[in-house]
């Protein structure tokens, strides 16, 4: 038997919307395999190609996407300065957005922003991303969520291209991070061993900045 499938089942495997699979039923693109005799579209499942229907998908119709983060709660204003840069930007080049905002460490891949922006750049919904920094997507791996913009048509603009830190100040910022995580897990976040630890652990990025 024939797997037939509706309209908003076929949009969602092919991951575009409802509105573009009927433009492409005018267009000649993609035609239903029948109709109801209420008139319902309906989709032979085997015959959708998401690898060939979704290159079709207008850029029109994909959006700007905006992303800021900060690593912690004492940074809100800097996510708030990161947002109105971003938006000040798009509104000077006339385009409409979207933002997506984390708050966490940039070695965190599982932040709700960051897999938000994942699942849109996947199913085809994202035209361009855009950031401050480029560490503020991730502190290690970016490359690979650019290499994902790169295969989906993804156009990727850093508005500033130079770093906020230096390489030291990176690498102690990723060691304190990662001590932080180890030694909550070890000791308690709240114990005072682990507190001792993370005093003397600032002391010695303090001194590292100098």
């Amino acid at each position: 038997m024939i797997k037939l499938i509706s309209i908003r089942e076929a949009a969602d495997y092919l991951g575009v919307s409802v509105g573009t699979l009927r433009r492409w039923e005018r267009d000649g693109k993609l035609i239903p395999t029948e109709r109801t005799v209420g008139g319902q579209r309906r989709y032979h499942l085997p015959s959708l190609k998401p690898h060939l229907y979704r290159a079709k998908l207008d850029i029109k119709e994909k959006v700007t996407y905006l992303y800021a983060r900060v690593s912690s709660h004492d940074q809100k204003e800097d996510l708030e300065r990161q947002i109105n840069m971003l938006e000040l930007y798009c509104a000077s080049q006339g385009w409409t957005y979207e933002v997506i905002s984390d708050l966490g460490s940039g070695m965190n891949y599982h932040k709700r922003g960051l897999r938000q922006l994942l699942d849109a750049i996947v199913h085809n919904k994202v035209g361009r991303l855009v950031l401050t920094h480029k560490d503020r997507l991730l502190r290690f791996g970016s490359e690979l969520v650019f290499a994902l913009c790169e295969i989906h048509g993804v156009e990727v603009v850093i508005i500033n291209q130079g770093g906020e830190t230096t390489f030291e100040e990176e690498l102690a910022q990723d060691v304190l991070e990662i001590i932080t995580v180890f030694s909550a897990r070890l000791y308690g976040s709240r114990s005072r061993k682990n507190k001792k630890l993370m005093t003397e652990l600032k002391k010695v990025v303090e001194v590292t900045d100098v």
